[in-house]
C-alpha cells in the first residue's frame, strides 16, 4: 500500500477504519469468496510480529516490540482497545480461557491475567522467546526459541517451568492436535518435530526437505491428522500426514510466509505472506488439496490468526519507507560470511501507520 506520510502524521494517535477504495492493492481480489473487509489504523510505535485471537474471551492480542513495547488487547468483534500490558516488549501473547492466565513471549516471559490484563509476574527462561503455543489439552504454554532451549514448557496455572526440549534447531511455529501431540517446525532444518505432551519429549521428526525448507508457518487439521507447513525458500505449502510424516502434496504460495491457520469448519488453510498476498488452500479430501484463492493484502502482513466463531482472519502490518540499501548515500555492507537466516536490512516503519486487517467473506 503506498505510503501517505502526511495522512499518517495527522492520524498517528487516531483509530481509523480505512475504506477499501483507498486501500491500494487490497481492493483488488482474485476470484474467490475472501476479501479484505476492514483495515483499521491503530498507530503507535514499535515493531510487531504475531497476532493472536482468544475466541472465547473475544480478545485480540497484538504485540509491539522495542523501547515502547507493549501488548495491546482489542475487542475481537469491534477492534476497540480494551486493555494493555505496558512495558512488555515481546513477539506475541496468548490466553488460556480455563485458567484465566495469559503469557507473552517477552524476555523474560510475562504472565498476565486474561480478564483484567494485569501483569502477574515475569518468568526467566533460556533462549530468546519468540513463537508460542497454548495447548488446551493439558494447559501448557510452549515458548519457542531459535536458540537453545528450543522449547520451554510452562504450566498455565502458575507459570512454573515444567521442562525444556532440545529439538535440534530453530523452532518457529507450533500446532497441537488437542490429544497429546505437539508439532513444531524446525526452520533451519527443513523438518517438523513431534512432541509428546504428556512426557514432554520429542518422539519423532519429519523431514520435508524434498519439497520445502525454511518452513515458518504450521497448522493442523486435527480430525484428519494433516499438517500444513508454509516454506519460505520454496514459496510453497507442504502438506503432510501428522501420523507418519509422509508428504501428501505441495502447492505454490506467495513469498515470505510467517504463519498458517486451519479452519476445520470450512476445511481451508490460510497462509499470510509478506509480499502482500494471503493464500487460501482448500482441503477437498484428506488426499486432495488445491489453491482456492489468492487474496491481495497490504504488504508485510505476514502473520495471522483465526477467529473460528466468525471464520474471519486477522493480520497486522504497517507502512514502510525505503530499506537502507535503497536510501541514497548509504554505505555498502561489510564483507564476510553470510550469517544464517539473514533477513537483510529492515526498512524504517512510517510512524503511526500500524494497522489491523480483517479478512473474510
Amino acid at each position: 500500500m503506498p505510503a501517505k506520510p502526511l495522512m499518517i502524521a495527522t492520524l498517528a494517535l487516531a483509530t481509523l477504519t480505512v475504506p477499501l477504495s483507498s486501500a491500494g492493492p487490497a481492493a483488488a481480489q482474485e476470484s474467490g469468496p475472501y476479501k479484505v473487509l476492514k483495515i483499521q489504523l491503530v498507530g503507535g510505535e514499535g515493531g510487531f510480529d504475531y497476532v493472536t485471537a482468544d475466541p472465547d474471551g473475544r480478545s485480540l492480542f497484538v504485540a509491539r516490540s522495542g523501547p515502547t513495547g507493549h501488548i495491546g488487547v482489542y475487542n475481537l468483534d469491534t477492534l476497540a482497545e480494551i486493555g494493555d500490558l505496558p512495558g512488555v516488549s515481546g513477539h506475541g501473547g496468548a490466553a488460556d480461557t480455563a485458567t484465566g492466565h495469559g503469557f507473552a513471549t517477552s524476555k523474560p516471559v510475562t504472565m498476565f491475567d486474561a480478564h483484567t490484563f494485569a501483569i502477574i509476574k515475569k518468568i526467566d527462561v533460556g533462549g530468546n522467546p519468540d513463537g508460542y503455543l497454548n495447548d488446551p489439552y493439558n494447559h501448557h504454554f510452549y515458548v519457542l526459541s531459535h536458540a537453545q532451549p528450543n522449547v520451554t514448557i510452562l504450566d498455565d496455572k502458575d507459570g512454573s517451568i515444567l521442562g525444556t526440549i532440545d529439538i535440534g534447531g530453530a523452532s518457529e511455529e507450533a500446532a497441537t492436535d488437542g490429544h497429546g501431540k505437539i508439532y513444531v517446525d524446525i526452520e533451519d532444518k527443513a523438518a517438523i518435530a513431534v512432541i509428546d505432551a504428556d512426557t514432554m519429549k520429542m518422539v519423532g521428526r519429519y523431514d520435508v526437505s524434498s519439497k520445502g525448507s525454511e518452513c515458518a508457518g504450521l497448522a493442523i487439521d486435527a480430525k484428519d491428522n494433516i499438517l500444513f507447513a508454509s516454506c519460505r525458500a520454496n514459496k510453497n505449502m507442504v502438506i503432510l500426514s501428522a501420523t507418519d510424516g509422509h508428504i501428501l502434496a505441495d502447492l505454490p504460495i506467495g513469498a515470505g510466509s510467517d504463519g498458517v491457520v486451519f479452519n476445520p469448519e470450512t476445511m481451508e488453510a490460510f497462509s499470510s505472506q509478506g509480499d502482500g498476498t494471503l493464500s487460501v488452500i482448500m482441503e477437498n479430501s484428506p488426499t486432495s488439496f488445491s489453491v482456492e484463492q489468492t487474496v491481495y493484502t497490504p504488504m508485510r502482513a505476514k502473520t495471522l490468526t483465526l477467529d473460528p466463531k466468525t471464520d474471519r482472519i486477522f493480520s497486522i502490518t504497517a507502512e514502510y519507507g525505503p530499506t537502507p540499501e535503497e536510501a541514497p548515500g548509504m554505505a555498502a555492507p561489510a564483507s564476510g560470511p553470510e550469517p544464517a537466516f539473514r533477513r537483510g536490512p529492515r526498512a524504517p516503519m512510517i510512524p503511526g501507520s500500524f494497522q489491523i486487517l480483517v479478512i473474510g467473506k
